[in-house]
């Protein structure tokens, strides 16, 4: 008997029972439908979390004080920071596998406009902060090294608080105060939106560095941290070591001596921001998996059912000269074809679903090859393996009793 006969056979039988048909292949729709969206849901989550580590910048490198302890009590990683001006320099000079260096002084601030006021981050950086994270303005302009060496009043305003202060008006050329002290407003950043912490990045404001340290923060010696970006990612590693290299000398701490710093870049960022989304999204199709092992099991049970109504035509068709393993070729291929029509009608729905689930809920959705290819040939292997049995017990009956059978 040919393959194209027995895909005939397994066509016509299906056609036969049309109803039947459907009703089988429902368990396997749903199984792979709900395991599509539910990767796509999932992969699109991670995305959108790569995404947001992405737009720290390209290739960051953040050296941050480490906590300290005085008298048992720990005082926190901001309580205390040796990191100055001079080490942000010690690097931009010595480093060899880092392309931009900036300084930055954190603080919380009212900034207060004609038309209201609003409470942000203010965060005082070098004009190389911009190059650094990736992020231009929006409108008027970005601050230049002439306006951080002489100290000048100007500010940055984050998308946010530009919306706060002046509504839709562009404030470029307006005063604003920052605590007590007057600034101008020489642009507005790019919108970023949220971060992977859930966090609007648009909620801030910018400042030279130096006017910080002289007018908001009213310390001049420590920095809060110091953003660096490496050559490239592969250089992260040398980059970090090189980094704390230069950062423990300027330190003058010994061999065997603890560093007061620590580093964080994008891979570690990225590495715990997603963890959990992956082992989500992998929870949620082990789950939904379950769905086509119950549509194998009503496909073992519809084909258990088939080989009890044709027993006589078995019979008839080894009277004849098929053999065993004739009988065992087309009860599988009708499985298969039961699994595979099913797998392709549930990646269809699954496509479908994940669309209107994202254009709902306003969620990205994003289905990888490799999860299609995984739930259509996983849905083959169900109708392989449970399918089997029946087929095996098709091919097993003796053509003399299977003649009698009425």
């Amino acid at each position: 008997m040919t393959r194209w006969t027995l895909v005939e056979m397994a066509a016509e039988s299906i056609r036969r029972n049309t109803m039947r048909t459907l009703l089988t292949m429902l368990g396997i729709v749903i199984g792979v439908a709900a395991v599509i969206m539910m990767v796509a849901v999932g992969n699109g989550a991670r995305q959108e979390i790569e995404a947001s580590i992405n737009g720290l910048g390209t290739n960051v490198i953040m050296v941050m004080p480490t906590a300290i302890t005085r008298g048992g009590a720990s005082q926190g990683a901001d309580a205390y920071s040796r990191l100055t001006v001079g080490d942000a320099e010690k690097i931009r000079r010595e480093a060899t596998l880092v392309s931009a260096v900036s300084p930055v002084v954190a603080a919380r601030a009212q900034v207060i406009s004609e038309r209201g006021n609003w409470r942000t981050r203010a965060f005082g950086v070098s004009a190389d902060y911009f190059s650094i994270r990736d992020w231009g303005a929006r409108s008027g302009q970005l601050f230049e090294e002439v306006d951080v060496r002489s100290a000048r009043k100007v500010v940055l305003l984050g998308a946010t608080v530009a919306r706060q202060l002046f509504a839709a008006d562009d404030p470029v050329g307006a005063k604003v105060r920052i605590g007590h002290v007057p600034f101008t407003v020489i642009g507005v950043m790019r919108p970023k939106g949220q971060n992977a912490g859930g966090g609007d990045e648009d909620d801030i404001v910018f400042v030279p560095y130096t006017t910080a340290q002289q007018r908001l923060s009213g310390d001049v010696a420590s920095l809060g941290h110091i953003v660096v970006s490496a050559r490239s990612p592969s250089q992260f590693p040398a980059a970090r070591d090189e980094i704390a290299g230069i950062v423990r000398d300027a330190h003058k701490l010994a061999p065997g001596v603890a560093d007061d710093f620590f580093m964080r870049d994008q891979t570690q960022i990225a590495q715990a921001a997603t963890s959990s989304t992956r082992v989500m999204t992998a929870l949620l199709a082990a789950i939904a998996s379950i769905s086509l092992l119950v549509g194998g099991i009503g496909i073992m049970n519809i084909m258990l059912v088939s080989v009890t109504e044709r027993t006589r035509e078995i019979g008839i068709r080894m009277a004849i000269g098929a053999r065993g393993r004739d009988v065992l070729e087309q009860f599988l291929v009708e499985s298969v074809a039961l699994s595979a029509l099913g797998g392709v009608t549930g990646l269809a729905c699954g496509y479908a679903g994940a669309a209107l689930l994202g254009r709902i809920t306003g969620w990205k959705v994003a289905t990888p090859l490799s999860a299609v290819l995984i739930a259509v040939c996983f849905s083959s292997a169900v109708g392989v393996f449970f399918g089997f049995y029946p087929a095996r017990k098709a091919a097993a009956l003796d053509p003399i009793e299977a003649l009698r059978y009425e």
